[in-house]
């Protein structure tokens, strides 16, 4: 039996904050949807009538899932060929959620989700929904099963393990393209002066293939380790183009609200690099090149023009 008209029209007012909510908790676009689609099963099946706050109701539902999945993916975690990154969204997918306050912005970027990695579920849960989203810590306690006191408490934590990380520069749209710009030029350049002096001197470079594509499994760490290493990446070679399926055109964009260089062969977006920006330069470079984290980046490349590439033939 299919769900009265209204029920579905209530789900889809929701659908976009819990496709948001869930992708911070998750780091996963697919996982997100997945989740979110759960969710809506469950709504159908539910005895609507009796829902007095759907709202509520949907993101306790969500949230639940999530926490079931976060536990799930640890384990996988575990076995993970090389490093882990999280799923990348450019400029403009509405799973990156609101972006109205400097939380807000924040909370979704590169280095945040990988900083969230730390967290066990309950406060992974707790700083998304408070730091992202403002719920007051009455409704977290509902939605956790927890004490408004407990709820305090697991955000303290929260707080104190994310507080580690660097204080990221506010960029606008311009200012990425500026960066990314001169990225690019110190990394083709052939020499490694150029990029030591955009990189912070305790820079690192991550690469997240998924054993799919080659990646390092160690981080690279330090600004000449990063600097030789990028020059390095952007030295073209038969070997790097046959990896590719062919020579990129680069672009540049921002990805969870950082400068991000997207490398796009046939259509296809094959890498998306993440800069981290700190009033010092750049602190973290993110690469993610595993096909199968690129899928949802590449459908919403594709559906929107993104004029000429910064650089074409690169390999």
């Amino acid at each position: 039996m299919s769900a009265p008209t209204s029920d579905v029209n209530r789900f889809l007012a929701a659908k976009p904050r819990l496709e948001a909510i869930a992708y911070r908790l998750l780091g996963s676009a697919s996982e997100a949807e997945d989740a979110v689609q759960e969710t809506y099963l469950r709504w159908q099946a539910a005895d609507t009538g009796r829902i007095e706050v759907p709202e509520a109701w949907l993101t306790k539902v969500l949230t639940n899932l999530c926490l079931n999945q976060l536990t799930s993916a640890r384990a996988r975690r575990e076995t993970y060929v090389g490093q882990w990154l999280p799923e990348p969204l450019v400029a403009g997918d509405p799973m990156l959620g609101p972006a109205d306050t400097a939380e807000q912005r924040e909370s979704v970027s590169f280095a945040m989700l990988v900083l969230l990695e730390r967290l066990s579920p309950d406060e992974r849960a707790v700083y998304v929904l408070r730091e992202a989203f403002g719920y007051p810590h009455r409704e977290i306690a509902e939605i956790l099963d927890v004490s408004e006191a407990a709820s305090q408490q697991i955000l303290h934590r929260a707080r104190k393990h994310v507080a580690q990380g660097k204080a990221r520069r506010e960029i606008d749209e311009a200012e990425a393209r500026r960066i990314v710009e001169e990225f690019l030029a110190a990394a083709t350049s052939g020499r490694t002066e150029p990029l030591v002096a955009l990189l912070t001197r305790d820079a690192v470079a991550v690469g997240d293939g998924g054993g799919k594509v080659p990646a390092r499994a160690k981080a690279f760490e330090g600004v000449k380790a990063v600097a030789t290493f990028l020059r390095g990446l952007f030295k073209p070679g038969p070997g790097k183009r046959a990896v590719a399926g062919g020579s990129p055109e680069l672009y540049a964009t921002t990805a969870n609200g950082d400068p991000a260089v997207v490398a796009v062969v046939d259509g296809r977006v094959i890498g998306v690099m993440c800069l981290e920006v700190t009033e010092d330069g750049i602190a973290a470079v993110r690469s993610q090149v595993n096909p199968d984290k690129l899928e949802r980046v590449t459908e919403r490349w594709a559906a929107v023009d993104h004029g000429e590439p910064l650089m074409r033939d690169v390999y």
